[in-house]
């Protein structure tokens, strides 16, 4: 009698999908993070909303640059 492990990779299964697990967290992370970012910048430099804008659009555009050159290689 054999047992099937789920996490054990098998020859005849394909699980480049497990490759691509983390990139909606790693998107929202860096998105989050560069927003506190331009949050504590614009309280610092009294530039409200100015500052959060910026580096939320930044972040966006870092995350998704980083998911598009994932998910092509």
């Amino acid at each position: 009698m054999s047992t099937n492990n789920p996490f054990k990779g098998n020859d005849n299964q394909d699980n480049s999908w497990m490759n691509y697990l983390g990139l909606g967290l790693q998107l929202a992370g860096t998105v989050t993070v560069m927003f506190f970012i331009g949050v504590w910048l614009d309280g610092k430099f009294k530039t409200e909303p100015v500052l959060t804008i910026v580096f939320s659009f930044l972040g966006v555009a870092s995350g998704l640059y980083n998911f598009i050159r994932t998910v092509l290689k």
